[in-house]
């Protein structure tokens, strides 16, 4: 094969990305791991038989919610009874029975709370022979903001806020969650009991682990309220949260509040828990269609998680090795990974954990022939911007250059989005009706001659 031009690279690198956001579309998820057979609503093996059920009530939250519950009510119909869910503003899709409310996201607002609040009653109404449906995807956890005993919407706010800034994981940040809230850790399904509980979910946490995805609210929690406080330790954070958050994480820890519903727990018997979608089938899909262009492709990991300049300095430093050595795989070389990286911000600039990984590769990459490096979330949106990420090659760092940009600069600011909006490497944010984490591209070309 010759050697493709950087322009024909770039073009390759978007389509092996949308590739792999295609392969997890929400409404195509659940078509494909639901199906209504001979009066059973089956998710994957798992059945229900419809002829002993009376209401079905549909539930949940999520970026990628609405377009899950539109491919729920094409396959329940009219069996439906009522149903409740929660989306970010402008995630609405055409839907005949299933109310959408919609709320802020990533920090929680007061529709949010009317929403959960909505859930709630509705779920309660349930009895042991019904089936409640709940649709989890990515945001349900901002999105349901529902404030334990004592507790406000505006201390959730900050708390949030502050743990976004620090870099905390996910699964830090869901801890705190599920032990502020009267929704989140399993206390969804206590509501739900005693009916069957169905959960089906697209995942977009690091190691698909349940009671993270939208912090748990339908199965067992195994964090506590003593790991909020380690959390809060490791983090530096004992100064900078409210003090009634901190007066309740310290009550529980002392046993004084309840803790969340653990394994083995009645209210769990009858429930089930289904993910359809994540970011390894995301993976898959992307190492396809790199295949189908040409490339040698590598998968990392789809559990990459850490420090983004950290990552994408390891990024950078296996493209180099391509070139040089051939290894992990020759060039023409696709190198893929997933999961999702932390930025602790510092600067006063805009941008999102994508948008600064690439921004974290481009002076490596100056020094490496033909190399891209593409970046985005595969719910179309990185931080707070209008972009899904961004873009870089081996001449990125010198068109900045004749605009007197200096990336170290930017960087510093925590400003990848200036940095790479003049040059039109943003990549616009987008509808992608789903969320599995970011996908992280780079192309490497063969070279002639080794790198010095």
């Amino acid at each position: 094969m010759e050697p493709k031009s950087i322009a024909q690279m770039r073009q390759d690198a978007i389509q092996i990305f949308q590739a792999g956001v295609q392969a997890v579309e929400a409404g195509q998820a659940v078509r494909q791991h639901c199906r209504l057979d001979h009066g059973r609503f089956f998710v994957d093996e798992t059945g229900v038989d419809l002829s002993k059920i009376r209401n079905i009530f549909v539930v949940g939250a999520g970026k990628a919610t609405a377009y899950m519950a539109r491919a729920i009510e094409d396959i329940l119909t009219d069996r439906i009874t009522d149903g409740r869910i929660i989306i970010p503003y402008g995630h609405r899709d055409d839907l005949r029975i299933v109310f959408q409310h919609e709320a802020g996201h990533p920090i929680p607002d007061s529709n949010g709370v009317a929403g959960a609040k909505d859930i709630i009653e509705l779920v309660r109404r349930a009895s042991e022979p019904d089936l409640v449906i709940c649709l989890i995807s990515g945001g349900g956890s901002a999105l349901t903001p529902y404030p334990a005993s004592g507790l406000t919407l505006s201390d959730k706010q900050e708390t949030i806020r502050t743990l976004l800034s620090c870099g905390a994981s996910i699964h830090d940040i869901n801890t705190l969650r599920k032990h502020l809230s009267g929704y989140k850790g399993g206390r969804l399904a206590l509501e739900s009991f005693p009916a069957k509980l169905m959960s089906i979910m697209i995942s977009d946490v690091i190691g698909d682990d349940p009671d993270v995805i939208a912090s748990g609210p339908t199965v067992p929690d195994t964090t506590t309220f003593a790991d909020c406080l380690q959390i809060i330790d490791h983090h530096g954070l004992i100064n900078r949260l409210p003090q009634s958050v901190l007066d309740h994480l310290t009550a529980g820890a002392a046993g004084k509040i309840p803790e969340t519903p653990k394994p083995g727990h009645p209210a769990f018997e009858q429930a089930t828990h289904h993910i359809i979608a994540s970011n390894r089938q995301a993976i898959l899909a992307s190492e396809k269609q790199a295949t189908a262009l040409g490339y040698d492709p590598v998968i990392l990991s789809s559990t990459i998680e850490g420090e983004t300049r950290e990552i994408a300095g390891m990024h950078a430093a296996i493209a180099r090795e391509i070139h040089q050595s051939g290894h992990p795989v020759p060039a023409p070389a696709c190198v893929i990974s997933g999961g999702e990286t932390t930025v602790h911000i510092t600067g006063q600039g805009k941008g999102g954990r994508n948008q600064e990984f690439v921004l974290a590769t481009v002076s490596a990459i100056d020094r490496i022939p033909d190399t891209v490096v593409l970046s985005a979330g595969t719910d179309g949106r990185d931080g707070p911007t209008d972009a899904a990420g961004a873009i870089a090659d081996t001449k990125t760092l010198s068109r900045a250059a004749l605009l007197g940009q200096n990336p170290q600069t930017f960087l510093s600011d925590n400003d990848a989005y200036h940095f790479f909006k003049p040059l039109n490497d943003l990549i616009p944010a987008q509808q992608t009706r789903t969320n599995v984490m970011d996908l992280r591209i780079i192309l490497v070309n063969p070279v002639k001659e080794p790198l010095p």
